[in-house]
């Protein structure tokens, strides 16, 4: 959440010679309405089903750059998909980078009440996740959205198209 992972996927994507694809953009153009919304009018349970299948179209149809949303981890079916991906990469940050990227703004539907203490909830309970199908970790603090686009270049031993 806030990580610049859509930033940083365009830039992937730009720099591989390849298309980017968000499910997040996916859901959002599907459904006509911000995931904020959804949360509030039909609660996660429906948000997170929309969200498993979206992964799953994607991870079927798309070539290039991929960006998940971040709650997508949480789903088995969506990790065992990932799995054997060879470049899946976890960009990380820490609570006070976030707060300077988001404000941990109301927006954000999981960050609503006291943000930074429901940040580290949901970053403690997604963590080890994430490192379970990540082939890269890339910290992201204090670093451009250029600089973390070479870090994951670097870390996956990639060469820009």
């Amino acid at each position: 959440m806030g990580v610049g992972k859509s930033t940083v996927g365009a830039l992937l994507a730009e720099r591989l010679g390849t298309v980017y694809r968000d499910t997040d953009a996916d859901i959002v153009a599907a459904q006509g309405r911000e995931i904020a919304e959804i949360f509030v009018d039909e609660g996660e349970p429906h948000f997170r089903e929309l969200e498993r299948q979206a992964v799953r179209a994607a991870i079927a149809e798309h070539e290039g750059v991929l960006a998940l949303g971040g709650g997508s981890i949480l789903d088995e079916s969506t990790r065992a998909l990932l799995a054997p991906h060879p470049a899946v990469v976890y960009l990380s940050m820490d609570v006070e980078e976030a707060v300077k990227r988001t404000g941990l703004n109301a927006a954000r539907p999981l960050l609503a009440v006291n943000p930074r203490k429901q940040w580290r909830e949901l970053m403690d309970a997604r963590r080890h996740l994430y490192a379970e199908v990540a082939r890269a970790v890339v910290a992201t603090d204090d670093r451009t959205p250029e600089e973390v686009a070479q870090a994951v270049l670097d870390a996956l031993e990639l060469k820009e198209a």
